[in-house]
C-alpha cells in the first residue's frame, strides 16, 4: 500500500477468528471511546467508523498505511491481545475491495447467518457513532449512505432473507426439537437488549407461555416485561431460580459468565428428568462452556446456531450467488465514483483491486 490515504477496512470476524478470540476483541461503546482517545488527532487518520458485533470487530476509514498500522497497534494494546494473535485472524483490504466488503456486511452476505437482519442496523449504528464522534468526513458519508441504499436494494430484490436467518428463529426451532412443543415451557430471558427482546418475542410467537425477564437494570427488565406481557425478576435471583426454567436465553453484556457450571448443576439437581436448554447469544459468553458437559443440559452459542443455519442457507444458495453478483456490481460503481475524489485529494487506490496486502 502506498503512503497516500485511501478507504480501508481492518478487523476480524467469524471467518477467521474463533469465538474465544472474538470475546477478547469485542468493543463496547465505552471502549470505542477509549480507543478514539488513545488515537487522538492521529496524523494520517482522516475518518474512522467502528463496527463491533457478536461476530466481528471492523474499522472502516480513510487513512494512510502508517495510521492504519498505529490503529492496529493501539487496538491490540487496549484489548490486551497479542499483535500476532490478531494478525493471524485479521482482514485488511483497501479501495474497491474495502467498499465491496462493507456492502457485503451491510447486506447480510458476510454474516454467519447469511441474510440476517440485525447487521444492517448495527452498521447504521456504527456510522451514527462515527458522526457523533466527529470522525465521519465526506468519504465515509458518501460510502455509508450509498452502501445503505445498495444493501436495501439487494435485500429487496433477492430472496436471501427468506427462511430462518435470525438467531432467534434458529433458537426457537432448537427448543421445539428438544421439548416437542413450547406451551408448557418456562422461558427466562437474561438481558433486555434488542437481540434478547427479539428472541423472547420469537418464543412467544411460537406458543411459549409467559416469559420472565431479568436484567441488571430492574427498571429495564420491567419495561420490557410490560411490552411482552411478561414477568420481571431481579437479576441476582437468576442463578438461584435457574432450575425453575426450561429455556434460558442469555443476552447480557456482562464481562464474566452469568451462569456457571456450578449453577447449572444445582439447577439440574432440582429437575434431573427435564432438559435445560441454554441459549447463549452473548459476547463475551454468558454461560460457562463446561456447563454443556452436564447430563440433560443443552447449551448452544452463536457459532453453534450458525452451523445449524447452514441447511437453511443451502436452500437459498442460488439467491446468495445472485445477491453477491449485484453487490460486486454496485460496489464497483461506488468505488469508481469515490476513487477520483480521493486521488485528487492526495489519496490512494485506483480501482476495485487496490492493495489488499496485510499491514505490518
Amino acid at each position: 500500500m502506498s503512503d497516500a490515504a485511501t478507504f480501508f477496512v481492518l478487523g476480524a470476524s467469524h471467518h477467521r477468528a474463533p469465538l474465544a478470540l472474538r470475546e477478547k476483541l469485542a468493543l463496547p461503546a465505552e471502549k470505542i471511546a477509549a480507543l478514539r482517545a488513545r488515537l487522538g488527532p492521529a496524523a494520517g487518520m482522516r475518518e474512522l467508523a467502528v463496527l463491533s458485533t457478536c461476530n466481528r470487530v471492523e474499522f472502516y476509514g480513510v487513512a494512510d498505511a502508517a495510521a492504519v498500522a498505529r490503529l492496529e497497534a493501539e487496538f491490540c494494546i487496549l484489548q490486551g491481545v497479542p499483535a500476532a494473535e490478531f494478525a493471524a485472524a485479521r482482514r485488511h483490504a483497501a479501495g474497491g475491495d474495502a467498499v465491496a466488503h462493507l456492502l457485503g456486511v451491510a447486506a447480510g452476505l458476510d454474516s454467519q447467518l447469511v441474510g440476517e437482519n440485525e447487521i444492517f442496523g448495527q452498521v447504521k449504528d456504527a456510522y451514527a457513532e462515527a458522526g457523533a464522534a466527529g470522525a465521519a468526513g465526506p468519504v465515509l458519508h458518501r460510502v455509508f449512505q450509498k452502501i445503505f441504499q445498495h444493501a436495501k436494494h439487494i435485500r429487496t430484490h433477492t430472496a436471501i432473507t427468506e427462511g430462518q436467518v435470525s438467531v432467534a428463529n434458529v433458537a426457537v426451532e432448537l427448543a421445539l426439537n428438544i421439548f416437542g412443543k413450547l406451551d408448557t415451557a418456562r422461558v427466562l430471558l437474561l438481558g433486555a437488549g434488542e437481540i434478547g427482546e427479539k428472541t423472547a418475542k420469537a418464543f412467544v410467537s411460537r406458543g411459549a407461555g409467559t416469559p420472565t425477564v431479568a436484567s441488571r437494570r430492574l427498571e429495564r427488565a420491567m419495561e420490557l416485561a410490560n411490552a411482552l406481557s411478561a414477568l420481571a425478576m431481579p437479576f441476582w435471583l437468576a442463578p438461584v431460580k435457574l432450575g425453575e426454567f426450561d429455556i434460558v436465553v442469555c443476552a447480557t453484556a456482562a464481562p464474566e459468565p452469568v451462569i456457571t457450571r456450578a449453577a447449572a448443576a444445582m439447577a439440574m439437581r432440582k429437575r434431573p428428568a427435564r432438559p435445560l436448554f441454554l441459549v447463549d447469544l452473548a459476547l463475551p459468553r454468558n454461560v460457562e462452556p463446561t456447563a454443556a458437559g452436564l447430563e440433560n443440559v443443552f447449551l448452544y452459542n452463536l457459532d453453534d446456531l450458525a452451523k445449524i443455519a447452514d441447511a437453511n442457507r443451502a436452500a437459498r444458495e442460488a439467491e446468495v450467488v445472485r445477491a453477491r453478483l449485484i453487490a460486486a456490481e454496485k460496489a464497483g460503481q461506488l468505488w469508481r465514483q469515490i476513487a477520483p475524489r480521493l486521488a485528487a485529494d492526495g489519496g490512494g487506490g485506483t480501482g476495485p483491486s487496490a492493495d489488499t496486502a496485510p499491514i505490518g
